[in-house]
This record gives C-alpha cells, sequence and structure tokens, in this order.
C-alpha cells in the first residue's frame, strides 16, 4: 500500500515532574494553614493528589499536535491541566483563572492495559500546545492523580509533528 509522501519527522516531549515547584506551592498551602489565614481570592491550592509538570518547547516553532503518549503502570485515572501562567514560584500563587480548559483525562480499568482517555477534550487541549508552543518555551501543567495513583505510575508525553 502506497503512503501519501513523506512523513513529517515527530519529536516527542516529555511532561517532567516539577519537584521544585510542588513543593513550593505545598509550602504555600501550609504557612497558610499555621497562620490561619485564607487563600487569596481566585488562588487554587495545590491538594495532596496534585502535582506540577512542565514541558520544555526546546521546538518550538511549527509544531502540529498529533498524539499525547500517556501510559500508566496500574489502574487508575490522571487528568492533565494545562495552565496559562508563568511562574515564579516566590512571587506568583496559582490561580484557577489561569487553569486552562479543557482538561486531558486518562484512565486505565483494573483488569486491562489499555488506556482509555477523554477524546475529544484530549485532542482540542493537545492542538491548544501547537498554539502556545510558539511563544512559550516552557509549559505548566496540574496533574492530578486519582485512585491510588502517584507521579512514579505515570509515563506522559506529547508527540508532535514537526512541519
Amino acid at each position: 500500500m502506497a503512503e501519501d509522501g513523506p512523513k513529517q519527522p515527530q519529536l516527542s516531549m516529555p511532561l517532567v515532574l516539577d519537584g521544585h515547584l510542588t513543593q513550593q506551592l505545598r509550602l504555600r498551602v501550609e504557612s497558610l494553614k499555621q497562620r490561619g489565614e485564607k487563600r487569596q481570592d481566585g488562588e487554587k491550592l495545590l491538594r495532596p493528589a496534585e502535582f506540577v509538570y512542565h514541558l520544555n518547547f526546546t521546538q518550538q516553532q511549527k509544531l502540529q499536535f498529533e498524539r499525547w503518549d500517556v501510559v500508566l503502570d496500574k489502574p487508575g485515572k490522571v487528568t492533565i491541566t494545562g495552565t496559562s501562567q508563568n511562574w515564579t514560584p516566590d512571587l506568583t500563587n496559582l490561580m484557577t483563572r489561569q487553569l486552562l480548559e479543557p482538561a486531558a483525562i486518562f484512565w486505565r480499568k483494573e483488569d486491562s492495559e489499555v488506556m482509555d482517555w477523554n477524546e475529544a477534550d484530549a485532542l482540542e487541549f493537545g492542538e491548544r500546545l501547537s498554539e502556545l508552543a510558539k511563544v512559550r518555551k516552557v509549559m505548566y501543567f496540574l496533574i492530578t492523580f486519582g485512585e491510588g495513583l502517584e507521579p512514579a505510575n505515570l509515563k506522559a508525553s506529547v508527540v508532535f509533528n514537526q512541519l
């Protein structure tokens, strides 16, 4: 079977756990608790099952979203939410208005090796990443782990075609 022409080179870009930034946001929660203060209006406080990841756009020009490559090594669910935030953690708190919609949700059922996802939303989110790659060097994500999962159970990357 003949192909439709040469295939575009692909670039797989991993989502990397940002342990430092996650810790900074956890310290913010602890600090508020210790002082008995409330969060700022519109501030999103990091919950225990949430972690910050980032994606470095090393080749930020001319990327076209191809697919998500997400693997969970055991059953459970992860929700990947993008942020429009450029972080300086000592100066900037996570704000709910900077969480992007739609989120991409991936899950693996008990007794299954197959990954499922909310396909339409995940594809829309991925296509937005292509646009953001034109203006960003780093993109941040809030990943929520459910059903007993933690960062060690996740391997996630975004695959782009290089145009």
